[in-house]
């Protein structure tokens, strides 16, 4: 009896063979393949939802800055383009004009770049032949450069100052 039980010792102490190896690898190699593609998934989805907020974050700026810039004006000297405005101020603002103009995909302001990647940037103006003191901007931003604007912002904007003198 005492030599059966030694000999079932020694037959546990010879360790894994290399079919239980090999399985173990196979399925470890399967499960880091598996956490590596989720974490450089969601790694791709995080640096992509940063530029898309950077990039509205971005255009919401350059709107809020026209809309400021067109409410304080008293006329508007180029509203028949509609890729470009110029904004008329009242003499006592002792304010020169500013214009917004689009080229390529770049909103310049007063010929010095302000916003890219800008797929569409239109003034209209609703009220036109009768009164000009109304101005609707539509600007659309393409993020990921796939001809498809990610971000569009819409807004009308009233001169404030319109009619005062020059």
């Amino acid at each position: 009896m005492i030599k059966k039980i030694n000999s079932f010792k020694l037959k546990n102490l010879n360790g894994f063979s290399l079919i239980e190896v090999m399985v173990v690898v196979v399925i470890l190699g399967l499960i880091v393949l598996g956490l590596v593609t989720f974490f450089t998934g969601g790694a791709r989805s995080w640096i992509a939802g940063q530029r898309q907020l950077e990039a509205q974050r971005n255009a919401r700026q350059a709107i809020d800055r026209m809309v400021r810039e067109i409410r304080e004006g008293n006329s508007i000297a180029s509203s028949s383009n509609t890729t470009s405005i110029t904004i008329n101020y009242p003499a006592l603002f002792g304010k020169s004009a500013v214009t917004y103009s689009f080229s390529g995909n770049i909103i310049n302001r007063n010929a010095i770049p302000l916003i890219n990647n800008v797929k569409t940037l239109n003034f209209s103006y609703p009220e036109a032949p009768i009164d000009s003191s109304k101005v609707h901007i539509l600007l659309e931003v393409d993020v990921d450069n796939d001809n498809n604007p990610d971000i569009t912002l819409n807004t009308d904007v009233n001169l404030r100052n319109h009619g005062l003198g020059a």
